[in-house]
């Protein structure tokens, strides 16, 4: 019987991508519901400073947690590139160490919790009120932090070997975990903004279980005893350091960008910023389309590396490529057409929706000039070029400072998104050049063995 998680025969490829791409799609989404949940409840609790300290925990978690998101795709690369290989010692072996990295960041988060709590809301701002609810929802919520860098393994893992239903089943447990824990918490047991907080973390634990149960019955089986020597043997672990410090200072790159965007929209004027935070909504509803396809490039590439099959290599990047410039335009088609529809359901501030009809052209471009370097991101991920992808993107990031810096001044907000599109547009141009490089390192197994 054939591996249903091999490799694809020339014939397969378009099929497996969308069976790759569309549950992971599909987990992508529910993720913001997690914080529309929390939103919704924090809401109805009678004050703005409620809404406003939920508000205000739940940014410091997303910089938190995504700046270890390290951990979800340092796992991927070398899990596929193990299971690519049918390598079962080394896909045991990068689990563990993963496993060991993530609640060891966890424990200490545990540890500097009361200062990194208190002075990541100072930096964030927010009046004295706002600023104690964040503090009661922060701790509620960070009990649960080696619970949820470890769910970026499992979901590493999971993506991987390419499991994406149980990816997409593990995602609809926290998110009904969560809805559960939140009513029960808020108004059963009457907590208020701890409630929400304790929920989530709730749901992060209630993930973890799940995870914990998957792996173990996808453990593998038939292998001698895990030695200690192995998991910490020194060459293994400087990989795995160096790949995971790459993709850490890549995603601080990133998160300086949007917050510099942030920064220069805010000096424009109330109006301005929160048109511009509205249509960031379009950039991130395109992001979870098109991080599907990403994903499964992530876990066909590593495949193939792993398998050293240079042609399922080209194959992989190649519909990858065919099915994300398609979606792409999807999603540029519908901002075209329906995105002042979109505006006037967002928000009923007449000054914001004249603001984000005056900038939504951009918005609307901007997935035809983003695919290449969300493709291009995956594809380098799947093949542990991390140093190339931390590169591309500081090059990337020095450009759009600069874009910006020349743009704002002669065409304000105008100018801020036009930078932003150049962003966009060099995160895929500074990789395209280097994608050959990835190619000359796969040597076919028969060119290996050869006398």
């Amino acid at each position: 019987m054939s591996d249903p998680h091999a490799l694809p025969t020339r014939g397969g490829w378009h099929r497996r991508v969308l069976m790759l791409a569309f549950p992971i799609v599909l987990a992508n989404l529910t993720q913001p519901i997690l914080g529309a949940v929390d939103t919704a409840v924090a809401g109805h609790l009678g004050s703005a400073a409620d809404l406003g300290g939920v508000a205000l925990g739940g940014l410091f978690f997303s910089f938190v947690f995504w700046g270890f998101g390290f951990l979800r795709m340092g796992t991927t690369g070398l899990v596929a590139q193990a299971h690519g290989a049918g390598d079962r010692a080394a896909l045991r072996l990068n689990i563990v160490r993963a496993m060991l990295l993530a609640f060891g960041i966890g424990t200490l988060i545990l540890l500097v919790q009361t200062p990194l709590i208190r002075y990541a809301l100072e930096l964030i701002g927010g009046s004295d009120e706002v600023q104690r609810n964040a503090q009661r929802y922060c701790h509620a919520r960070i009990g649960s932090a080696p619970f949820a860098l470890a769910n970026y393994v499992v979901l590493g893992y999971l993506l991987g070997t390419q499991r994406v239903r149980i990816a997409l089943a593990s995602q609809v447990l926290i998110n009904a975990v969560n809805v559960v824990a939140v009513l029960a918490f808020v108004y059963g047991f009457g907590w208020g903004i701890a409630g929400i907080g304790a929920a989530t973390a709730t749901a992060d634990a209630a993930g973890f279980v799940f995870g914990a149960v998957v792996l173990w019955r996808l453990w593998p089986r038939g292998l001698g005893p895990l030695g200690w020597s192995s998991v910490f043997e020194p060459a293994a672990l400087r990989r795995l350091i160096v790949i995971n410090r790459d993709i850490f200072l890549r995603t601080m790159c990133l998160l300086g960008s949007f917050a510099w965007f942030a920064h220069v929209g805010a000096r424009q004027g109330d109006a301005v910023l929160a048109a511009n935070a509205l249509l960031l909504n379009f950039q991130t509803f395109m992001a979870f389309g098109l991080d599907g396809f990403a994903h499964a490039a992530e876990a066909l590439v590593g495949a193939a590396i792993g398998a050293r099959d240079r042609d399922a290599f080209r194959q992989a990047v190649k519909v990858n490529l065919f099915w994300s410039v398609l979606g792409a335009l999807g999603f540029s088609l519908v901002y075209w057409g329906a995105g002042s529809w979109i505006i006037d359901k967002l928000t009923d501030q007449p000054a914001v929706r004249a603001a984000a009809l005056a900038f939504l052209p951009w918005a609307a471009l901007s997935p035809l000039v983003s695919v290449w370097g969300f493709l291009l991101d995956g594809v380098f991920i799947g093949a542990t070029r991390t140093r190339e992808l931390m590169q591309a993107m500081v090059v990337s990031l020095a450009i759009f400072l600069a874009a910006s810096w020349a743009l704002v001044g002669p065409f304000g907000n105008h100018g801020l998104w036009i930078a932003l599109l150049i962003f966009m547009a060099a995160r895929g141009f500074t990789l395209m050049p280097l994608l050959g490089r990835v190619t000359d390192t796969i040597t076919p197994r028969e060119t290996q063995q050869a006398p």
